[in-house]
């Protein structure tokens, strides 16, 4: 096999659908490949295999390292203080007996004590959302790699099927009627083996195809982890966005009505206010939790994913061993034959000699 065959990993990426230009390149390497080359043939395709390995157990760290508990317990955590923040200042502004000032004062030592602590809690979050999009442009790359190593696997195992057929058309078919025209054992044995080698050439095609499939799995595993980190990061940029500003916004309000001239209207309002945000942090809270249990209760990988990988390859090792009963039973067949072959020239020459 050439150098240029050997070097195949550092070609363009492939599309799915070949063009004219990679379907020329696919049948330039099938031509220059070399069945006779035991070496070359042995080494068909390990490079991508092997690129193949390692990429998955990247993928396979980058899966084990990844613990998303410690977000959803800095979120859970958040939600609490917020809520138990609310609870204690509805006490406060219901104790209508307190002078305002005294109200005042205690109510902006609690909320300066909370903001220290949601503080805290949003810049944790905001560091976990910064390595969330790190780990979702990672994936994109890991993506794109997967798919270009399916490509390469595609190219190998099409341009070796159409060698192989041009070999069992071409030179095995004239071996095989040379022997039979010449009744020699040496035109026989010369056969067996390119029908040997030709065997052993599919059974590495079929090699690469395992490598390909498992490439064709690991691209929607990518995605389902993918998506699994987008949706933490959205969940954290709405909290920092949204549920935070509301939460000081409403203290801000809520400093402000005891400041109000009329202490029964201060009351009312801040009374109203009081109940409209903790309504608020109710369905918040609801909501969160709502589709915390959604996402906890949902699998990695789904059920009917799992049954058909697992049914594809109990498929592929009947086909497999299949193919090698056949391929022994022809073996058997070959030397059968062989030897009617021989005892049929011996006795031949026996006449001859006679």
């Amino acid at each position: 096999m050439s150098d240029e065959i050997k070097d195949f990993e550092t070609t363009p990426a492939l599309t799915f659908e070949a063009t004219p230009e990679e379907q020329q390149m696919m049948e330039t390497y099938s031509a220059q490949i070399d069945l006779h080359d035991s070496q070359a043939i042995l080494e068909y395709g390990v490079g991508t295999q092997k690129k193949m390995a390692d990429f998955s157990e990247n993928a396979l760290k980058s899966v084990r390292t990844k613990d998303l508990g410690e977000v959803e317990e800095m979120l859970s955590g958040l939600v609490t203080e917020l809520k138990n923040f609310d609870a204690e200042e509805e006490k406060g502004f219901l104790g209508i007996f307190k002078k305002p000032a005294n109200k005042v004062a205690a109510m902006k030592a609690k909320y300066d004590k909370a903001e220290v602590n949601v503080n805290e809690v949003c810049e944790a979050l905001e560091k976990q959302q910064v390595i969330l999009m790190k780990d979702i442009a990672m994936l994109d790359q890991m993506y794109d790699a997967n798919l270009s190593y399916f490509k390469e696997l595609s190219m190998y195992i099409q341009a070796g099927k159409k060698k192989l057929e041009e070999t069992r058309n071409g030179e095995l078919a004239q071996a095989l009627a040379k022997a039979e025209q010449s009744g020699l054992p040496e035109d026989a044995q010369a056969a067996k083996d390119i029908q040997a080698m030709c065997e052993r050439f599919e059974k590495k095609i079929h090699d690469l195809e395992l490598t390909r499939m498992i490439s064709i799995q690991t691209a929607p595993q990518i995605r389902l982890v993918q998506n699994n980190d987008t949706l933490m990061a959205e969940k954290i940029q709405s909290t920092i966005v949204n549920t935070i500003p509301l939460w000081k916004s409403q203290m801000v309000l809520a400093l402000g009505v005891e400041h109000s001239a009329q202490a029964a209207k201060a009351q009312r309002e801040v009374t109203d206010v009081t109940n409209e945000l903790l309504r608020k942090n109710a369905d918040v809270l609801k909501t969160a939790s709502v589709e915390s249990a959604k996402e906890s209760e949902r699998g990695i990988v789904d059920l009917e994913t799992l049954k058909h990988t697992n049914e594809t390859l109990i498929a592929t090792f009947d086909e497999v061993m299949q193919i090698q009963a056949e391929g022994r039973a022809k073996r058997q067949e070959a030397e059968q034959q062989m030897l009617q072959m021989e005892n049929d020239l011996k006795n031949k020459l026996l006449e001859i000699r006679g």
